[in-house]
């Protein structure tokens, strides 16, 4: 494979010093994560008592928030306003050039300052943003930032798992504020890449590539190589002073056509870059692709062409060190060869954006992914009504970043941007209605190519959503069974449909591919099954705790049987991969360690699913 040299990493000693975002890769950047100074705002008055321009009291790590041990802070309690700052000289090397400064992800509203001069304010906490010092900030100067996030308990906010009460319970867990993803500085020139869409065609047996560009200058152009292993595949370029985002099609010849699987999650590399009338290359950025497609058939989702039986496990993605942090790469890595170990060939990335590392480890290892939004905190006091889910505007616009940010990565073969909406279904529109419409057609217009559910479980508001599913943790695989049946005569199991007032929580299926996208979350954990008794603040979890491995084992097989052995049914996700906190119905344990015999699991899932019979895909099973 023809390759650029890759991205210089940061020193050992600065936490979490890997490249931030490998599919759209440049040559130099700056790590910011270590040590920061840092301050509380309880009374989020730091503005006015002028904060902007004074050095803070403590010093924390970033990129772990100060919830977390890793950050050196560990202070559970509500933060309502934090601030952080820290100087640091921008490269001289870099003159020319216009330094950004990158944030992975901070919670929950931020205010950026660099020089006391505001550059950034933005609002989620699961998406990344940017800000150009060049007016700041140029080579060789200081730049002192100082970054604000305020994160209320109360009132709609997309927060995912995190706990609005102060101590954790059920299925919410220790909160995250502030900075928990890498911050890092990279210099662009003038005219540059921002990120590209790199849109498969198998059955074109192409890539076609939207590069947009920060501006257009007369007489540059865009030009694009794609390699492989043996070297350069195809190569095109375009005028870079017609369109805002120039258009190119890398075509694969048939003897260097290798589909990504499962089995074979084969990777092209794509060389961008933008070349100046005198030749000089202005800007160059390294991308992965993988060549694979995603269609419906019926009740059937295909993968290239195939019926590939989604063994899906829902992954919380958080961490007892460092919460909603990775502590390492390594960590990333791990959960996907737990996952895999354990029968698995995919993930549902549950109730947050899952880091971007993560998703380019998805594309190496051939995980499948359904990507997600952390949707949850929108819910009223006092459960399910007539109107009592209240997302924000806010919703679509941060799942939006979330869509650009991750549509080329080709381990993600599926959109799911709420969960568990549960609200009555009546004849008047509800701020409900709207969001979950919303953020369907923002997701179909982001991307033609994948599948969109508009919810999982309930309440689903959109007729045409593409996939249909339900949640179900019936614990008795006979009852399991009976209670699906109906899914081949398009009478499928419909979470809510007993509720009060005949109106039930979702509109009527369709027909479409249909899957159990929550089951099991079998209650275990062989050192505390007998302290713990019924306190689900200490550990909790689905159904009656099994008597030992044995019953959990046999459990696990019967739930796992009824969903292979239905025909009409695509995949499902099992809930979950570990521990997480008290909520203890992981496969593995917190610290990732075996609770269980990983084996007999794998056993249980990895025979033909009856939604693979007749044909013999090359990649079906669980690797």
């Amino acid at each position: 494979m023809t390759t650029t040299r890759p991205p210089r990493t940061a020193e050992p000693a600065v936490p979490r010093p890997e490249y931030p975002r490998p599919s759209f890769a440049r040559q130099d950047w700056l790590n910011l994560n270590g040590t920061w100074e840092f301050a509380r705002d309880p009374g989020d008055s730091g503005l006015e008592r002028g904060l902007v321009r004074q050095p803070f009291p403590d010093r924390i790590t970033v990129p772990f928030c100060p919830e977390s041990e890793l950050s050196g802070i560990g202070d559970t309690d509500f933060l309502h306003s934090v601030w952080y700052r820290r100087s640091v000289t921008v490269p001289a090397s870099w003159e020319g050039r216009r330094p950004v400064l990158h944030f992975g992800a901070v919670d929950h509203d931020a205010t950026v300052w660099v020089n006391g001069t505001e550059v950034a304010r933005h609002s989620g906490g699961f998406t990344p943003f940017s800000a150009d010092l060049g007016d700041v900030a140029r080579p060789g100067e200081d730049a002192v930032i100082v970054v604000r996030a305020r994160d209320t308990a109360r009132g709609p906010q997309a927060r995912g798992k995190q706990a609005t009460e102060y101590a954790n319970s059920d299925c919410h867990y220790t909160r995250t504020t502030g900075i928990w993803q890498t911050v890092w500085l990279e210099p662009v020139a003038p005219v540059h890449l921002r990120r590209p869409r790199i849109t498969p065609d198998l059955a074109g047996g192409c890539f076609h590539l939207e590069l947009p560009l920060s501006a257009n200058r007369p007489g540059h152009r865009v030009r694009a190589r794609l390699s492989d292993s043996e070297g350069t595949v195809a190569q095109a370029s375009v005028r870079a002073d017609l369109d805002l985002a120039p258009r190119l099609v890398l075509p694969v010849p048939p003897d260097r056509n290798r589909p990504w699987t499962p089995r074979d999650p084969h990777l092209y590399q794509v060389l961008l870059e933008i070349v100046a009338p005198d030749g000089e290359t202005v800007d160059r950025a390294v991308c992965t692709a993988g060549l694979r497609s995603v269609s419906i058939d019926g009740k059937r989702i295909l993968l290239n062409g195939s019926p590939v039986f989604q063994r899906l496990v829902l992954d919380q993605g958080w961490y007892p060190d460092g919460l909603m942090t990775a502590p390492d790469d390594a960590a990333l890595v791990r959960d996907i060869e737990l996952s895999l170990a354990a029968g698995f060939n995919g993930a549902r990335l549950h109730q947050k954006v899952f880091e971007e590392r993560f998703l380019h480890h998805a594309d190496r290892l051939g995980y499948l992914v359904w990507g997600e939004f952390g949707d949850w905190g929108c819910q009223t006091p006092g459960g399910t009504g007539y109107d009592n889910q209240q997302p924000t505007a806010g919703y679509v616009a941060q799942w939006l970043e979330a869509l650009e940010r991750d549509y080329s990565h080709p381990s993600v073969i599926g959109w799911c941007p709420l969960n568990e909406t549960h609200q009555l279904l009546h004849d008047r529109q509800t701020v409900l209605d709207d969001v979950t419409r919303a953020m369907f057609l923002a997701t179909k217009a982001a991307d033609t190519s994948r599948p969109v559910l508009d919810t999982s479980g309930y309440a689903h508001r959109v007729p045409e959503t593409d996939v249909y599913d339900s949640h179900s943790y019936e614990q008795r695989p006979d009852a399991f069974r009976a209670q699906l049946a109906g899914l081949g005569k398009d009478e499928p199991f419909v979470n809510g449909q007993d509720a009060p007032h005949g109106g039930g929580w979702s509109v009527p299926y369709r027909g479409q591919p249909y899957f159990v996208s929550e089951f099991g979350g079998i209650w275990w954990n062989p050192e505390e099954a007998h302290a713990a008794g019924e306190n689900r603040r200490s550990s909790w979890g689905y159904g009656q705790r099994p008597r030992d491995e044995e019953d959990f084992q046999e459990r696990f097989a019967g739930l796992v049987g009824v969903l292979l052995d239905n025909p009409d049914m695509f995949g499902y996700c099992y809930t979950q991969l570990t521990d997480v906190f008290q909520e203890q119905n992981g496969v593995y344990r917190f610290d990732r360690s075996e609770k269980l015999d990983t084996g007999r699991l794998r056993a249980a899932q990895e025979r033909l699913a009856a939604f693979e019979s007749g044909t013999v895909p090359d990649d079906g099973e669980p690797a």
